[in-house]
């Protein structure tokens, strides 16, 4: 049985949701304690009880002291069982969180998957959808896989009510994945979107931003959602490069303005191209699992976050590989993961 701290490292969500996806792919049962111990709010709030169920579900296991607000957790799984599943957070939590709990045993398994996910899709504490659709997607088909997303409903603090469907191909063999530069800038482009509150806020991004990142008027749009539960803002870069693909994402915040949210976001995209780096630091994070479970590989990255240093660790209690950082010079790092 493994024993996993729920307060080590940055002491939040993503140590259960590791250990829950890497538990289901190994069939090492674990139990973790002070879950979420680092947060203000302690213990499984709904979207953390979601990605429980959802493991449970999916891997026929056997869960002990599962309950809303529990701090221990004794999860033991048994085999994993491809197939159509809904999923429903009930609030605004991440969706996005609960798929990428289960998204490694569904992509390893022995039969495809259809997933319908209900909840928050974007999300300022989670990866939003179209940073995973259009980031992390990329890199994880060419290992192997085939996932596709598509967007049903957006799903905004606080409101929530988004939802996203998936098809999961699997690849009983994940390759490897190498990306050590970007190769030169293919393309920027900057995506405002407002729900339910004045598209002048999106415009006003979207300037601020095209003229920070010089993007050109063809490769900035800006939308006006209505598929959409309640009010959201947000903003987004993504950066084409000939080997890498990065999205950036910025969240209107009630009492922040639109220029101080793009100007924020326009920063964070600027220190990844000084960086001259492939791949950004939350794309750093949502690598390292499927690089594992394959054949590894290396990347280079701006400075890695302790959210990535703590993944890295629970990632060892579970899969023999060796994961090193290296730094590279004052603004790049790489990160390399092989088997041992």
């Amino acid at each position: 049985m493994i024993e996993i701290d729920g307060t080590y490292g940055e002491g939040g969500g993503q140590i259960l949701r590791t250990s829950l996806a890497l538990s289901l792919v190994t069939g090492k049962p674990f139990t973790i304690k002070n879950i979420r111990g680092n947060r203000k709010r302690t213990g499984l709030l709904r979207q953390h009880f979601t990605a429980v169920n959802a493991a449970k579900e999916i891997g026929q296991a056997n869960v002990e002291e599962f309950f809303m607000g529990s701090e221990t957790l004794c999860f033991a799984p048994s085999t994993i069982q491809p197939g159509d599943y809904r999923f429903s957070v009930g609030s605004a939590g991440s969706a996005m969180l609960v798929f990428q709990t289960i998204l490694p045993a569904l992509m390893l398994a022995d039969g495809p998957s259809q997933l319908t996910l209900e909840g928050g899709t974007h999300n300022p504490w989670a990866p939003p959808f179209n940073f995973v659709e259009s980031a992390f997607l990329l890199c994880l088909n060419s290992m192997g896989p085939k996932v596709a997303m598509k967007l049903e409903r957006y799903g905004f603090y606080p409101a929530g009510g988004g939802s996203f469907d998936v098809s999961i191909t699997p690849s009983t063999k994940m390759g490897k994945l190498n990306l050590m530069n970007r190769g030169s800038l293919v393309c920027t482009k900057v995506l405002a979107q407002v729900a339910n509150i004045p598209q002048s806020i999106a415009e006003r991004e979207a300037l601020i931003l095209a003229r920070k990142l010089n993007v050109s008027t063809e490769n900035v749009v800006v939308e006006n959602l209505t598929n959409s539960v309640g009010p959201g803002n947000i903003a987004s870069v993504m950066v084409e490069s000939e080997f890498s693909t990065e999205v950036f994402v910025g969240f209107g915040e009630h009492g922040v303005s639109a220029e101080r949210v793009a100007k924020r976001l326009a920063s964070e995209v600027n220190s990844y191209l000084i960086a001259d780096v492939a791949v950004g630091q939350h794309l750093a994070d949502q690598l390292l699992i499927p690089m594992a479970l394959g054949k590894g590989g290396e990347f280079t990255s701006v400075k890695p976050t302790l959210h990535t240093e703590t993944n890295i660790e629970v990632i060892k209690e579970f899969l023999d590989v060796d994961i090193r950082i290296k730094q590279l010079n004052e603004k790049a790092w790489s990160i390399k993961v092989a088997l041992a």
